[in-house]
């Protein structure tokens, strides 16, 4: 999942991240600054991080928790934005 954070971006990030544990996800990564291109075309961050990006990655474990996630964290991404992407994955044991 990634979202755009702003103005205010960490409290956006902190309320992502009890959406996170509010639906039992056990692990993530958080990618603070991130910059790339898109639909808007390229974004960066500012000296003062007011205006800051950040990638979150994380695995859902069946299907009833992922479908929590996405009704739990539109509604805020309709409010501040961002992106949730839903991809299938596969483990790699080793």
């Amino acid at each position: 999942m990634g979202i755009l954070t702003g103005e205010e971006g960490w409290i956006k990030l902190e309320r992502v991240l009890a959406i996170l544990d509010k639906v039992d996800v056990s692990g993530y990564t958080v990618i603070d600054n991130t910059t790339g291109k898109g639909d808007r075309g390229f974004t960066d961050t500012d000296l003062d991080r007011v205006f800051s990006n950040a990638y979150i990655l994380t695995v859902c474990t069946n299907e009833e928790q992922l479908n929590l996630l996405i009704e739990e964290i539109t509604p805020l991404l309709k409010k501040v934005g961002g992106i949730c992407l839903v991809s299938e994955a596969a483990w790699i044991n080793h």
